[in-house]
C-alpha cells in the first residue's frame, strides 16, 4: 500500500507542479487518493485538457501561488491553505496539525502569535510569554528583568540556533508555541564555568538512551553523544522500515536540524523518550478531523453518481492494499548487510512477529554475546541452555515451523522455562557470514564449522548449545523437517541431560564453595595469627630497643660518674699529704692506721696523729673507697668515723699509736 502510494504521490507531484509533499498528500487524501479527481481539484479548469467540457460549479480550486514552499523535511508540519470555491473563501487546516511551527497565512493578514517560554533554573520555573515577532534579544532582556541575570552571562541549554543572529524574530526561526530552556549562568562573562564545561563534556562523551515509541512497541537504543539525528533516524528506519522523509517525531526540541548533535540538541541525559509515527498514518488521520471541522464552513455539491465513482474507487484501493499487506509478509526478518547485530536482532523479532503473529517463544533482545552471556556465563544453578533459531525464506519448512511448531503451547513452554532464545535470518550470504564470524569469535571454529553449509532445505533449524564444566559447545541441532513430538522429544532430551550436567556442577560448585570458605576462614585465622605474631615481636623490638636505651643511657650516666669520681680522686690525691716516714725520734708523732677492706683485704699508713680525720678519709678516697659508698668503723668504741668532725685530729680520737679501722658498704 505504501509503495502504491508514493507512485500516485509521484505522479500527482509532476502532473501538478506541487513541490509541497504536505499539500500534495492534502489534495489525494481530499480524493481518497484517486489520482484523476486530486489532480482535477489543484489545477485550474483552463490547464486541464481532459476539463474542458466540464461545468461542474462545485470544483474547488487551489490557488498555489498563496502557499509558501515547505521543505520535504516538514511534512510533520501543517500550514493554512486559501482555496478559491464559488461559495465562499474558506481556510482549511494541512496535513498535520500536532506541530506548529511557522505562522498561519490567510487573506485577512498576518496574526501576531503568542510564544511562551518556561525557563528553568535553581529548582524554579519562570514562565514568559512573549509574541512571535520577538527577539532572542528579547528573550534574554525579559530574563534578565524576572531573574535579575544580565544577558551576556545567560546560558540557555536546549536553544539550538545558536549560529543564528539575536534578533532574528521568532516567527522565522519555526519555534514552537510553548518551549522549555535551563538557564545555566557563567561565572565571567564570555566563559563556561568547570561546572558547565564538564557538563558538556560528559554529555559529549557520555551514551544517551532514546526510548522510542512506535505503534505502540518501545525500542531502546543507545547512541554516543557526537551522533547526529540523522543518523538517529537512519537506525529507526532499519528497525521500522519508516523512511527519513516518513518520519514524524514527538519529543525533540524545538530549532534543531539533522546535522545537530546528540549532546547539543537539548534532549534528557541519560534518557530520553521520543514518540515516532508515519506520516502517512497521521496524514489519513488528520484528514478525518479536517473533514469533520471544516463540514461546518464548507458546502460541496455531490450527487449519486458521484458518490458511487467514489465509492468505486475506495474498493480498487482496497485492492492495492490487500496486494501490498501480502508484499510486505515477503519482507526478510533481517535486512542484507546489516551492520549492528543488536539492530539485525530486534529487527528480526519485530518483523518475525509482524509476519507469523505474536504466538511464539519470546526471542532474545540484543546480539549473540550476550545472550550467550545470560544463557551459559553464570552459576550453575542460574544457567539455562541457548537455543540458536535459524531462519531462511527459501525454505519450504519455514511457515509451517514458525506457525505450527514455534507456536506450539507445550513448546513455547518449554522454551519460556528453560531456553535463552535468539534468532538470526541466513537469508541473505551476508547476514550468514556474519553469523559464522560471530560464533568463531564466541563458541570457536569447531562451533562455526557445524553450523557452516548447512541444507537450505533442512531449514528452520534450532541450534541447542549448553555449558558444561568450563566448556561451551553444541549439544544438538534440531532441523526443520521434524514434527512437534520429534521437537518436544528432543528439547526435553537436551534438558534432562543439562539438568543431569547442572545439578553435578551445582554440587561441585557448592563444595567448591565451602572450600574455599573453609579456605577462606584459614587463611582469615593464620593472618590474624600472624598479625599476633608482628605485634609480638614488634613489641619485644619496642621492649629490646628501650631497655637497650635505658642500659646506655645507664653506661653512660656510670661512665660519666666514673669520669667524675676518677677526676675528684686525681684532685683529692694531689692534696694529700704525703706518708710520714718511720724514723728514730718520731714514732710517738706517728700513728700506725690498719683498715680492713670489705673483701678481707688489708690496707696500711702512717699518720701524723696531728693529722685532722678528713687526711685519713681522703687517704680512703684516694684508694677508691668513698665516704659515701663506705663506713669506716673504729672497733672501740665503735663508732662511723664517717658521721665525724672531720677537722678533730687522730690523736683526739684516740686513733694512735696504732688502729684498725673496717670498712663497710652503706
Amino acid at each position: 500500500m505504501s509503495e502504491n502510494r508514493e507512485g500516485i504521490l509521484a505522479d500527482f507531484q509532476a502532473c501538478t507542479g506541487i513541490e509541497d509533499v504536505a499539500l500534495a498528500i492534502f489534495h489525494l487524501e481530499e480524493t481518497n487518493w484517486d489520482l484523476m479527481a486530486a489532480v482535477s481539484n489543484a489545477m485550474p479548469p483552463d490547464s486541464q485538457a481532459f476539463q474542458s467540457d466540464r461545468s461542474d460549479p462545485d470544483v474547488m480550486i487551489v490557488d498555489d501561488s498563496t502557499v509558501s514552499a515547505m521543505p520535504v523535511g516538514s511534512a510533520s508540519n501543517y500550514m493554512k491553505v486559501s482555496n478559491h470555491v464559488k461559495h465562499s473563501d474558506v481556510e482549511m487546516q494541512g496535513y498535520l496539525t500536532d506541530n506548529l511551527n511557522q505562522p498561519s497565512t490567510s487573506r485577512g493578514g498576518s496574526r501576531k502569535k503568542a510564544i511562551k517560554f518556561n525557563i528553568r533554573h535553581n529548582d524554579k520555573v519562570t514562565p514568559i510569554e512573549l509574541s512571535d515577532t520577538a527577539t532572542m534579544s528579547d528573550l534574554k532582556m525579559a530574563i534578565q528583568t524576572e531573574l535579575k541575570v544580565p544577558s551576556c552571562r545567560q546560558i540557555l541549554v536546549g536553544w539550538t540556533n545558536r549560529n543564528v543572529e539575536e534578533d532574528i524574530p521568532f516567527s522565522k526561526l519555526n519555534v514552537n508555541e510553548v518551549n522549555s530552556f535551563d538557564l545555566h549562568i557563567r561565572t565571567t562573562e564570555g566563559a563556561f564555568d568547570a561546572e558547565q564545561e564538564n557538563e558538556v563534556t560528559e554529555r559529549l562523551n557520555g551514551t544517551f538512551t532514546l526510548n522510542i515509541k512506535y505503534d505502540s512497541k518501545w525500542y531502546n537504543l543507545k547512541f554516543r553523544g557526537t551522533t547526529p539525528i540523522l543518523e538517529v533516524k537512519i537506525g529507526i528506519n532499519a528497525l521500522t522500515n519508516i523512511e527519513v522523509r516518513n518520519q514524524v517525531w514527538s519529543g525533540w526540541p524545538p530549532n534543531i536540524d539533522d546535522d545537530t548533535l546528540l549532546a547539543l540538541s537539548g534532549i534528557n541525559f541519560p534518557e530520553h523518550d521520543l514518540v515516532l509515527s508515519r506520516s502517512t498514518a497521521s496524514s489519513s488521520n488528520n484528514k478525518e478531523t479536517e473533514k469533520k471541522s471544516s463540514i461546518s464552513v464548507m458546502k460541496i455539491d455531490s450527487d449519486e453518481e458521484e458518490y458511487e465513482d467514489a465509492s468505486e474507487s475506495f474498493n480498487v484501493d482496497d485492492d492495492y492494499f490487500v496486494e501490498d499487506v501480502t508484499i510486505r509478509k515477503m519482507e526478510p526478518l533481517i535486512p542484507e548487510n546489516v551492520d549492528d547485530e543488536i539492530v539485525g536482532s530486534l529487527t528480526f523479532i519485530e518483523r518475525f512477529t509482524a509476519r507469523y503473529g505474536p504466538i511464539h517463544p519470546a526471542f532474545f533482545q540484543g546480539s549473540l554475546e550476550e545472550a550467550i552471556q545470560e544463557a551459559c556465563n553464570k552459576p550453575a544453578k542460574d544457567r539455562k541452555i541457548l537455543a540458536i533459531y535459524l531462519h531462511h525464506d527459501s525454505s519450504v519448512l519455514t511457515n509451517v515451523f514458525c506457525t505450527q511448531l514455534l507456536g506450539f503451547e507445550s513448546v513455547m513452554q518449554m522454551f519460556e522455562k528453560n531456553f535463552i532464545l535468539w534468532g538470526w535470518d541466513l537469508t541473505f550470504e551476508s547476514n550468514s557470514t556474519r553469523l559464522q564470524q560471530s560464533v568463531t569469535s564466541n563458541l570457536g571454529p569447531v562451533a562455526s564449522m557445524s553450523l557452516r553449509n548447512m541444507p537450505i532445505d533442512r531449514l528452520p533449524a534450532i541450534v541447542l548449545i549448553m555449558r558444561s564444566r568450563s566448556s561451551t559447545d553444541i549439544f544438538n541441532v534440531i532441523h526443520g523437517n521434524v514434527g512437534v513430538n520429534e521437537l518436544l522429544s528432543s528439547l526435553i532430551e537436551a534438558v534432562e541431560v543439562f539438568k543431569d550436567h547442572q545439578k553435578v556442577e551445582i554440587k561441585e560448585e557448592q563444595e567448591r564453595a565451602e572450600r574455599e570458605l573453609v579456605k577462606m576462614e584459614q587463611d582469615q585465622a593464620f593472618r590474624e595469627s600472624l598479625e599476633a605474631d608482628r605485634a609480638k615481636e614488634e613489641a619485644r623490638r619496642s621492649k629490646e630497643k628501650a631497655e637497650n636505651e635505658a642500659k646506655r643511657k645507664l653506661e653512660s650516666e656510670q661512665a660519666e660518674e666514673m669520669r667524675r669520681k676518677e677526676a675528684y680522686r686525681i684532685e683529692v690525691e694531689k692534696a694529700l699529704p704525703s706518708e710520714p716516714p718511720l724514723g728514730q725520734g718520731d714514732k710517738e708523732s706517728i700513728t700506725q692506721i690498719r683498715f680492713r677492706l670489705p673483701k678481707g683485704q688489708y690496707l696500711e699508713r702512717r699518720f701524723h696523729i696531728t693529722a685532722p680525720l678528713k687526711v685519713l678519709l681522703d687517704f680512703l678516697i684516694v684508694k677508691g673507697y668513698p665516704s659515701q659508698e663506705y663506713k669506716v668503723i673504729s672497733s672501740w668504741p665503735r663508732r662511723d668515723l664517717t658521721t665525724l668532725n672531720q677537722n678533730e685530729t687522730l690523736q683526739e680520737l684516740k686513733l694512735h699509736p696504732q688502729e684498725t679501722l673496717i670498712l663497710e658498704e652503706r
